[in-house]
């Protein structure tokens, strides 16, 4: 007897309405082939056995209303089992960290250690946790925080209100402020790290960013809260939006961020994991909304981590932080 094939679905032609306007293809892909592994996803793409209008595209092309996007024929085997759901314990703690909500926008104090969206090694993220407390809305990501940050991060209740964000943000027009323990003694004459930055993939495929001069432009701005020998405090504010930027700017001076285990100082992180900080420490302490269609004019602040002040509240032993 002959082995049994597996099954293979038809390939199917989508087309694109104003609801998926701006969204990059890789999301569009994943949120409608939830079943497929990630790396099948990406690499469908890759070959070009997803087209767009009939021309192969990247993973980063932003769908346009009337596109026609051909999802190729998928075998049985294609199918991964079901993600595991965010528990109603997660659910109910993040409904109680809402900071701000009206019918157009949502702003979470996101704890450390979750990450916003599922991926690599990670079934589900804030962002399928906020679905199931907000089940009525179609609510989105308007941006993301590293899974180790936390603090502010902003949602749209509905598609419309998600675009004016997305105009917003890339305009740099929504204030970003955030508090960093990093090591050593801030200089108290750099208030401004102009650098730009560029991402690149390691060979596991895990994505960085370095220092590039071809890169996107990239300023920070930083105000030191306090400065001692072993570790400063700074109020952080993002001047651009890159991927990892402060982290990466902070690196680049020659003092990390304290926990960052991508660019940070390892014996520095041993020794601050010594006095209870076993997290990155960086918090997005608030965000500046402006007036308009779907935002309110307002500042919308997240309350500092006990680690911040516990750190700040006693002296530093300086024995710790000997050779």
């Amino acid at each position: 007897m002959e082995p049994i094939k597996p099954q293979k679905s038809a390939a199917r032609l989508v087309r694109v309405d104003a609801t998926h306007a701006n969204q990059r293809l890789d999301n569009f892909l994943l949120g409608r082939l939830a079943r497929v592994p990630r790396t099948r996803v990406y690499r469908m793409i890759r070959k070009g056995e997803v087209r767009v209008n009939k021309k192969r595209a990247r993973p980063d092309y932003r769908l346009e209303p009337g596109d026609e996007v051909r999802i190729p024929p998928l075998r049985s085997d294609d199918a991964k089992a079901p993600r595991a759901a965010p528990s109603r314990s997660l659910v109910e703690r993040l409904g109680a960290a809402i900071l701000f909500e009206d019918e157009h926008v949502l702003v979470l104090d996101k704890p450390a250690g979750i990450a916003v969206h599922a991926g690599s090694g990670v079934d589900y993220g804030v962002i399928d946790a906020m679905r199931l407390l907000r089940p009525d809305a179609n609510i989105e990501l308007a941006h993301r925080l590293d899974r180790d940050t936390s603090g502010c991060l902003l949602f749209a209740l509905h598609r419309e209100a998600l675009l004016e964000l997305q105009r917003l943000l890339a305009d740099n027009r929504i204030g970003k402020r955030y508090q960093a323990i990093v090591m050593g003694r801030w200089p108290s004459g750099l208030c401004e790290i102009d650098v730009p930055l560029a991402r690149y993939h390691l060979p596991n495929g895990e994505r960085r960013v370095r220092a590039d001069e071809r890169g996107k432009p990239a300023l920070t701005r930083i105000e030191i809260i306090d400065a001692r020998a072993d570790y400063s405090h700074l109020q952080i504010a993002l001047l651009t939006g890159r991927t990892h930027q402060i982290r990466v700017h902070c690196q680049l001076q020659g003092q990390p961020i304290a926990g960052d285990d991508k660019y940070g100082d390892a014996d520095f992180n041993k020794r601050m994991r010594a006095r209870g900080l076993r997290r990155l420490m960086l918090h997005a302490q608030s965000l500046d909304l402006p007036g308009g269609r779907f935002t309110p004019e307002r500042v919308i602040d997240s309350p500092l981590p006990a680690e911040f002040g516990r750190l700040n509240d006693s002296r530093s032993d300086l024995s710790l932080f000997k050779a």
